[in-house]
C-alpha cells in the first residue's frame, strides 16, 4: 500500500512536528495559524501550493533554496512542472490527494540536471485550511538528502519520482474541492522510479532544452502574505 517510509531529513522532521502542534486534533491546521518566525531557518527550503478548479495545484510560493535548485522562480507555476516527462501526473494526483482527503504524504524523488548529474531530495506535502472545512493549501518542504556543491550553481531539469507513502495511517475524510481527486489508497506511486532512462531522454531533449529557465527572484519570497 505504499507505507511504511519515514522522514529521514532534519527539515522534514521539523516542519512535519510544527504541521502536527498547530493542528492539535483537528485534520489540518488552519493557514493563519502558520507563523513563519516559528520556521524562518528553514524558510527557504518551504513552499506553498494551492489548488485551481479543474488544474493541476500551483505555487503561491516557493522558498529560496528550492527556486535556486530549479534555476527559477516557481510562483505561478503548476506542480507538474517540477516533473519528468510523462511522470508529472502521480506527484500532481498524490498532492491534489493530501488537500483532497486531508491525510499527509511522504515522496522520495530525485533531480536530474541537464549535464546528467543527480541528486536525491526527500519531500513532504502537508494539508493546511484556508478556513473551516476547507483545506485548498499545501505546506510542503524539499530537502536534498546529502550535500552537493554543484547544486544552486547547475539547476535541476526535472525532478523523477521514486516512492511516496502516506504518513500515517488514519480514516480520510473527502472534503469538498472544485476538481476530481484520488481515493486515498491510489495516492501511492505505481511508477516506483521505473522507465528514468526514457523520462530522462524526453526530457532532455532539444525541445525541452530551449525552455526559458529566468532568474530567481528572492523579493518574491513573501511566506507570511502568501499564506
Amino acid at each position: 500500500m505504499g507505507h511504511g517510509l519515514v522522514m529521514r531529513q532534519k527539515t522534514s522532521t521539523e516542519i512535519f512536528t510544527y504541521w502536527e502542534q498547530l493542528r492539535c486534533n483537528a485534520d489540518a491546521p488552519l493557514r493563519n495559524l502558520i507563523q513563519p518566525s516559528a520556521v524562518r531557518h528553514i524558510l527557504p527550503q518551504l513552499f506553498i501550493l494551492e489548488s485551481v478548479p479543474n488544474e493541476a495545484p500551483r505555487f503561491r510560493l516557493a522558498g529560496t533554496a528550492i527556486c535556486s535548485f530549479m534555476g527559477r522562480e516557481l510562483r505561478g507555476e503548476s506542480f507538474a512542472t517540477l516533473w519528468a516527462g510523462s511522470q508529472p501526473d502521480d506527484p500532481v494526483r498524490i498532492a491534489a490527494g493530501v488537500m483532497a482527503h486531508v491525510v499527509p504524504a511522504l515522496i522520495n524523488a530525485t533531480g536530474y540536471s541537464i549535464s546528467g548529474r543527480n541528486i536525491a531530495f526527500e519531500m513532504v506535502l502537508m494539508p493546511v485550511r484556508s478556513a473551516g472545512d476547507v483545506c485548498d493549501r499545501l505546506l510542503g518542504c524539499l530537502t536534498p538528502v546529502a550535500p552537493a556543491s554543484w547544486l544552486g550553481s547547475e539547476r535541476l531539469e526535472f525532478l523523477a519520482l521514486d516512492r511516496s507513502s502516506l504518513l500515517y495511517e488514519r480514516p480520510a475524510r473527502r472534503v469538498e474541492l472544485p476538481m476530481y481527486y484520488p481515493e486515498p489508497a491510489d495516492l501511492v506511486s505505481r511508477h516506483d522510479g521505473v522507465g528514468l532512462g526514457e523520462l530522462m531522454r524526453r526530457a532532455l531533449n532539444p525541445k525541452a532544452a530551449g525552455h526559458d529557465h529566468g532568474k530567481v527572484d528572492p523579493s518574491r519570497y513573501r511566506f507570511n502574505r502568501l499564506l
